[in-house]
């Protein structure tokens, strides 16, 4: 199974991915989430950008919030709401939302 999760909260759930199981996950971060792609603790990068390769952020939210979708950590994708759509559709089986 292909999983795609979105990820919309700024809170840490690694244990909650590790838990997961599927072919292919991937992480779309949605509303606060997107903090993930852009923001440092201590000098290190979200430990949910370890977790899988396939890893969108929705540039509306990034924009919204004040980050600036160029300085977006390299692993993870930026879609708009179009390109979201595409991915949920054609790169997923399931989708959950955390």
């Amino acid at each position: 199974m292909k999983l795609g999760v979105l990820v919309s909260d700024y809170r840490l759930c690694v244990d909650t991915l590790e838990r997961l199981q599927a072919e292919k996950l991937g992480l779309i971060l949605v509303l606060n989430g997107v903090y993930h792609a852009v923001l440092q603790e201590g000098g290190e990068s979200s430990a949910l950008l370890q977790k899988t390769p396939h890893i969108f952020a929705l540039k509306e939210d990034l924009l919204t919030r004040g980050l600036d979708p160029q300085q977006v950590d390299s692993r993870v994708k930026v879609l708009d709401y179009e390109g979201l759509v595409d991915v949920i559709f054609n790169e997923f089986d399931k989708v959950a939302w955390l």
